[in-house]
């Protein structure tokens, strides 16, 4: 008969997510990590606003532009090497999280504490994803820095307001590969193998997904074009499968809130453009309406990953 237990489930977390935290800011894979990313992206930024400058009265919206610009010879704008390598330091925070425990013979001994496995998984899931959003809070504050140091001018409140609704979904964006990355430190005992699972599920989303989705649909819907011209039914199962990918979730909840001129993320009928002002931004609680089954998606795909992670938690066997 199992001995049921006394106390709160969620004693120690507290405890967990202050010590997962302190270790993946101090650890020497963080910081090669952050100069990865903070190099790369203030760069693209960098150039620019070296770009805006030479265009200052052509858009109202410069900071937006500022995220959204692509130059030479950087083949990314800085939401695209965001989108890049968000995955990456995520996967690396997290590949080894159970299975690290496991190999040190460590995880039986932390378990002897007052401390259950629910708050053991969640907080090292939270201090991971605390450790990212330091991370990226820093990596936007700076930016917006170079912004007014560079431009000389302040960003608009409607321009802050879409910064900071892109902060919030990269986050939920990388939380999405925390809780893949941990998933598969749950399944696989060898880091290697856990690491290349998560790798070879970010190559899938990145460079497969988009030639993959046609081919599925096809078997789906039939042929793509029909008498009339595209058939809808076509579009929109493309449309689904393609919004299974944690990347274009992230891509169009960009699209909307980096370009206020976006009115719509998916085929549109002409019928509902009736009375839309085409090129016109669209005010930014609308932007955020558009975004928001985008947005609640990655938050979704976040909780059922680590739901699946934390019921294999459960049932695995751990010895002294």
């Amino acid at each position: 008969m199992k001995s049921s237990r006394h106390g709160s489930p969620w004693t120690g977390l507290g405890t967990v997510v202050a010590k997962e935290t302190a270790d993946h800011l101090s650890s020497a894979r963080m910081r090669i990590l952050e100069a990865l990313v903070f190099l790369t992206a203030l760069y693209s930024a960098y150039l620019a606003i070296q770009a805006i400058r030479q265009t200052i009265g052509e858009s109202p919206f410069l900071f937006l532009r500022l995220l959204t610009m692509t130059e030479d010879p950087l083949p990314f704008s800085f939401i695209g090497l965001l989108g890049f390598l968000i995955p990456l330091v995520a996967i690396a925070l997290a590949f080894d999280s159970v299975n690290g425990e496991f190999n040190r013979r460590t995880l039986s001994r932390v378990l002897a504490q007052p401390i259950y496995r629910d708050a053991l998984l969640l907080g090292k899931f939270l201090g991971a994803l605390l450790s990212l959003t330091i991370a990226l809070v820093a990596l936007w504050l700076l930016v917006i820095g170079l912004g007014l140091l560079l431009l000389g001018l302040p960003p608009s409140t409607e321009e802050m307001v879409r910064m900071l609704g892109f902060l919030v979904a990269t986050i939920a964006y990388g939380g999405v590969w925390l809780a893949l990355a941990m998933l598969f430190s749950v399944l696989f005992r060898a880091p290697a193998t856990a690491a290349l699972a998560a790798l070879g599920t970010w190559l899938l989303f990145s460079l497969f997904w988009s030639i993959i989705t046609p081919i599925v649909t096809t078997l789906i819907a039939g042929p793509p074009e029909g008498i009339l011209g595209p058939r809808l039914i076509y579009l929109d199962v493309q449309q689904i499968i393609d919004r299974l990918s944690p990347n274009t979730l992230y891509a169009e909840t960009a699209l909307a809130l980096l370009q206020p001129a976006t009115r719509a993320l998916g085929p549109v009928l002409l019928s509902q453009l009736e009375g839309a002002v085409l090129g016109a931004p669209l005010p930014v609680t609308q932007s955020f309406v558009l975004i928001w089954p985008q947005l609640t998606g990655l938050i979704a795909a976040t909780i059922l990953i680590y739901a699946i992670a934390y019921v294999l938690f459960q049932r695995q066997e751990i010895r002294a």
